[in-house]
């Protein structure tokens, strides 16, 4: 039996057959040529500039995985993870992938989570008994990243502070909460959606291969390991309280702290994995660069999956349909609380990043300690692009039917705009 076309084949197709005529009805075919072309090279761009973040960082992930540590985290997280994906065997490595990138995503290290998560999504991929089918774990995974809860939106709260904000990191409470309330409905709503459909089948995987993977354990450091591991850690840690002694307190304050911890934030991780690495006996040089093999071909692999996604959402901007659409939801947005002003960041943010990133950049330049700057401000600390992670994480490993992983991605996103106005509304 031929199987049901998925939602995102739906929705995408919807995009473009609206996007057209809303042009031919608005005299704006020409724009939305113009956008067709420049949307799918500016894919083609991003695409090629997240190789090298791809690959350094996938590269680490080898290490990790080399060295057992993802096998580690997976036994550490195994009673909250087997209830969230009781798909996944224990103690696989998909397991400590899907905690390394959440952990990224909660402390702002977008350049870092999306390796992280893409390697979870080949670790499930290996499970995968239906290739290009979406696993319900997948699903899961990808809703859950695009509502994945936030402890620090530090480049959020950079703009407030460049602009002037009186205080740019009020908006830490409400994005946490904001996103805390659209993870809940992003698990609930997947595994709702999931009961309409079977999951795929377990990947047979040969019990011989398993029992190998089981038997060759690191061997662990030596005396001068350690001791060349614990000087590095206390050259580090000298340098730190260096820094802290010789800091000028007068000009101490909350958003420089949280400047500091984000500029410590990836180094220390870097050498968190390296030294654990080497204290396992890992090959680091040659693993990370068997990771970073990878990491290349995949940001090859996924170019035609952002074209698409790209092209279908600079269409659909540029034929004036999402202006029509902002039009007719204004009066259900005011009944909500939402100014009218920020129905365009509400619809924007799960369709382009950059394109709400300048939405919110340029109404916190406009009034920074406004009740409108302070609400799209934690919109984009609390929210994710959808589409851009769905064609990326996707893309990754050839999923071309999504299942319902677009479906309740949405219904987080949504939960998340509405809990941000009335987080806002509560905290201003």
């Amino acid at each position: 039996m031929k199987e049901k076309a998925s939602a995102i084949n739906i929705i995408w197709l919807s995009i473009i057959l609206v996007s057209i005529a809303s042009a031919a009805w608005l005299g704006k075919m020409s724009d939305l040529s113009l956008a067709l072309f420049e949307e799918s090279k500016a894919a083609v761009k991003l695409a090629i500039g997240l190789i090298g973040a791809m690959a350094f960082w996938l590269g680490m992930m080898k290490v990790l995985e080399a060295a057992g540590a993802l096998k580690i985290i997976a036994r550490i997280v195994r009673p909250v993870m087997s209830k969230l994906f009781p798909e996944i065997p224990k103690d696989h490595p998909a397991i400590g992938a899907i905690v390394m990138n959440m952990s990224a995503n909660m402390l702002g290290m977008g350049n870092a989570a999306t390796p992280f998560g893409i390697n979870a999504m080949h670790e499930l991929d290996k499970l995968n008994g239906k290739k290009g089918r979406a696993t319900n774990a997948m699903c899961l995974f990808l809703a859950i990243n695009t509502s994945s809860v936030t402890l620090l939106p530090l480049g959020v709260i950079t703009i407030r502070a460049s602009a002037g904000a009186k205080d740019p990191a009020s908006i830490l409470i409400p994005s946490l909460l904001a996103t805390i309330v659209s993870t809940t409905v992003a698990i609930i709503a997947t595994k709702l959606l999931q009961r309409r459909t079977p999951d795929c089948p377990l990947s047979n995987i040969p019990a011989e291969k398993e029992e190998k993977q089981v038997e060759t354990e690191p061997e662990k450091a030596g005396l001068k390991q350690k001791i060349v591991a614990s000087l590095f850690v206390l050259a580090i840690l000298s340098g730190m309280v260096y820094q802290i002694v010789s800091a000028d307190l007068s000009v101490l304050s909350f958003t420089s702290v949280v400047k500091t911890v984000s500029d410590w934030l990836v180094p220390a991780i870097i050498t968190l994995i390296l030294l654990f690495g080497y204290l396992r006996n890992v090959k680091i040089y040659e693993t990370l660069v068997d990771g970073a093999k990878e990491g290349f071909n995949t940001a090859v692999r996924i170019i035609p999956f952002m074209v698409a996604i790209f092209a279908a959402v600079g269409m659909f901007k540029a034929s004036g349909a999402m202006d029509i659409m902002i039009r007719a939801l204004n009066p259900v947005t005011n009944l909500v609380g939402m100014p009218a002003e920020a129905l365009p960041m509400a619809l924007m943010r799960p369709l382009s990043g950059s394109g709400a990133f300048g939405i919110m950049s340029q109404i916190v330049g406009n009034d920074p300690d406004s009740f409108l700057s302070f609400l799209v401000s934690v919109m984009q600390g609390s929210t994710e692009t959808t589409f851009y992670v769905l064609a990326l994480y996707f893309g990754a490993v050839s999923i071309k039917n999504s299942r319902h992983a677009l479906p309740a991605a949405l219904c987080a996103d949504f939960a998340g705009i509405m809990a941000a106005v009335l987080f806002c509304h509560l905290f201003w």
